[in-house]
């Protein structure tokens, strides 16, 4: 039962009816069934965000006016009211109202409790009563942060990094090699749901920790509203803004997918679609200013280039424009200080940044020689970046499994593309001039695209790349004494299990397949408990086995899995990523389409999925999360994605909390090879 009351003095004679409030925002449990707890959304003192309520008239009637109170007192700003006679999602009836206030903020810590009130065209009032939290920072026991660094291993539960560390070498159960995130100083766990699943995606599964409120899935920096409109929902101020605003501090923001996906994005951006590409890479530049972004790079150079460039994906239909004579979307550009965008599908955005001061590296070549002392711009892929094991094939000249003869990245175009650990390097070196300090988010981003397709030693190697740009932000952190790090994923993904080690050589894994069937490549192969064993991948002077197909060799199993054939060997190429703009054209179009066209009935040992589809998905299982660095001890125990933030910005702004460690001013112990 909604939290309403009707507020009328109704005419003599008049019939009885009330106006109803079917939407409130913040998210707000006294609203949504009259409990007051939990507390649903939470601030921090002066972190911006937007009010808004849908309100449904009686039939035949208007609502002429809407104010909002927080306490009791009304809000001191303008009220956009607008219907839904067009734009409105389906079953809105056209009637209905939607009234927002933009860029509200309470600097006073404690609960407090915010309404709207609605009147009708008839005098009729409505109102409806929700609450928020502005948490309070706390006194501080060490010194405030300069830089933060999260890093973050998209997909990576604790499966992704056990195996990672596996492959990295076992003796008689010891670790023969640490990974750097296992030598952080505090670890916890983090539970990962979102607004409307407990099954999250990478968008709120990202925003959490850098808004401190839970999103619905597919949305960043947003909450959800009754639009259609994919730019135009109730905003909610990221640290990266928070932070620019308050101290100056710059954004850096490292990736291996498209720099429009979920995680990128959702450090920055605004919007409740995650696929609107053309507008989510214009908002990263037009509103700049608001995040002090300085630094991005990944793939996605087909959102830059002007429409018809080939290769190109920008479209208006994916772009914003706000219509400064629409309050709703006027005041996003009066009182956020956003940019109000345009349909500009022929814009050069590379030459935008560029003109803007922006240095721009095409290649890993163009970023070695990119000047540190300017921003940086780096796009190495029109779409997501290859993965780590096609990368390094590609270095070692080993390769020879694309389908011209060549290797895979040379089939993709991409030759030299960089590894993450040297993106996170180039990122920090620009950055650490900031002088007040950055916020830098580097995601590993096929951890989680190579689980969905179940491509096990894929997703293995790309935990182990992430682990290495663990180690350079480590290392910056260790000699600079100011910079908090944490090492943490959005979700796990595909309920990857580490079920045991294979019982025979690689030679007789490829015989038994040849033999077939779930007597030899199950019964014959999968060896649990002591038959595990512990497997010997050999590592190469680069940091990486020097090959994955090993005697002996790792065996994951998947939980929530789509159909697939097993044949325990590692796969020759990589599936088609139907984003890259190439996709349908020679050679990736012979690329195969999803996991049962790659195996393609190898070896005939299928392996039945959890769930419908063609990928493995994720799975609401919590994460873990390792923090090194001035109040890393703040990180342990079990904590809310959410909690993530108020810590951040706690040491950020005030100063750690717990104890300063000593580990986080020492210089970490290197792995030996």
């Amino acid at each position: 039962m909604k939290h309403t009351l009707l507020l009328a003095t109704l005419a003599a004679g008049s019939a009885f009816a009330a106006p109803t409030v079917t939407r409130l925002t913040p998210p707000s449990e006294l609203f949504s069934s009259g409990r007051a707890d939990p507390v649903v959304a939470r601030f921090l003192p002066g972190q911006r965000f937007d009010l808004q309520a849908t309100v449904r008239p009686d039939a035949g009637q208007k609502i002429k006016a809407a104010r909002f109170l927080v306490d009791g007192k009304p809000v001191a700003a303008n009220v956009a009211l607008r219907d839904c006679a067009s734009g409105c999602v389906k079953g809105v009836a056209a009637e209905t109202a939607i009234a927002t206030v933009r860029a509200v903020s309470v600097e006073v810590a404690g609960r407090h409790e915010f309404s709207v009130e609605a009147t009708q065209a008839d005098g009729q009032k409505v109102v409806a009563t929700g609450n928020f939290e502005v948490v309070p920072f706390t006194a501080a026991m060490g010194p405030k942060v300069k830089n933060i660094i999260i890093l973050l291993g998209d997909g990576m539960g604790a499966s992704q990094r056990t195996a990672a560390r596996i492959v990295h070498g076992y003796a008689q159960g010891k670790a023969l090699h640490p990974l750097a995130m296992d030598t952080f100083t505090a670890t916890g766990m983090v539970k990962t749901s979102s607004l409307n699943s407990i099954v999250t995606d990478s968008s709120p599964g990202m925003t959490s920790y850098v808004s401190g409120n839970k999103n619905n899935n597919n949305e960043e920096g947003v909450f959800p509203d009754d639009t259609v409109d994919a730019f135009d929902n109730p905003r909610v101020e990221y640290l990266s803004e928070y932070l620019h605003r308050t101290q100056g501090k710059q954004l850096g923001i490292v990736t291996t997918a498209d720099v429009f996906d979920a995680t990128p994005a959702g450090n920055a951006v605004h919007t409740s679609n995650r696929g609107a590409g053309t507008g989510i890479v214009d908002q990263f530049f037009d509103d700049r200013r608001n995040t002090g972004l300085t630094v991005l790079m990944g793939g996605g150079r087909k959102w830059f280039l002007p429409a018809g460039t080939p290769g190109s994906a920008r479209t208006d239909t994916s772009d914003y424009a706000f219509s400064a004579t629409d309050a709703h979307t006027a005041d996003i550009v009066k009182r956020w200080g956003a940019s109000a965008g345009s349909l500009d599908k022929g814009r050069d955005l590379v030459q935008e940044f560029q003109s803007a001061g922006f240095s721009y590296a095409p290649t890993k070549a163009e970023l070695d020689k990119a000047d540190a002392s300017k921003p940086l711009l780096g796009l190495f892929a029109f779409s997501n970046m290859n993965v780590a094991l096609d990368k390094i094939n590609g270095r070692r000249g080993t390769d020879k499994n694309g389908l011209n003869g060549g290797s895979v990245v040379d089939d993709f175009g991409l030759p030299d593309q960089p590894m993450l650990d040297e993106m996170a390097a180039k990122a920090i070196d620009v950055l650490k001039r900031s002088p007040k300090g950055f916020v830098l988010m580097v995601e590993g981003a096929s951890i989680d695209k190579q689980a969905h397709a179940m491509d096990t030693e894929r997703w293995m190697l790309d935990t182990l790349e992430f682990d290495r740009a663990v180690r350079v932000a480590q290392d910056f952190a260790a000699e600079q004494g100011d910079t908090i790090v944490i090492v943490t994923a959005d979700h796990e993904c595909s309920g990857a299990a580490l079920i045991g080690g294979a019982t025979v050589t690689d030679k007789a894994l490829a015989e038994l397949a040849a033999k077939k069937g779930v007597a030899n490549l199950r019964n014959g192969v999968v060896g649990t408990y002591e038959k595990a064993g512990f497997p010997h991948y050999r590592i190469a002077a680069d940091g990486y086995p020097e090959t994955t197909d090993i005697d002996y060799r790792l065996l994951v199993g998947y939980g929530a899995n789509a159909d697939r054939y097993e044949d325990w060997r590692t796969r020759k190429t990589p599936q088609r990523d139907a984003l890259q703009p190439f996709a349908t054209e020679a050679p990736l179009k012979w690329y195969p389409a999803n996991a049962m066209e790659r195996d393609d009935a190898q070896g005939d040992y299928l392996v039945t999925g959890q769930v419908p589809g063609e990928q493995a998905v994720h799975t609401a299982t919590d994460v873990p999360l390792s923090a090194y660095g001035p109040g890393a001890l703040a990180f342990t125990g079990v904590q809310d994605n959410t909690d993530v933030f108020f810590k951040l910005a706690q040491a950020a702004v005030k100063g750690v909390v717990a104890p300063a460690d000593t580990s986080g001013s020492k210089k970490p112990p290197k792995p030996k090879r």
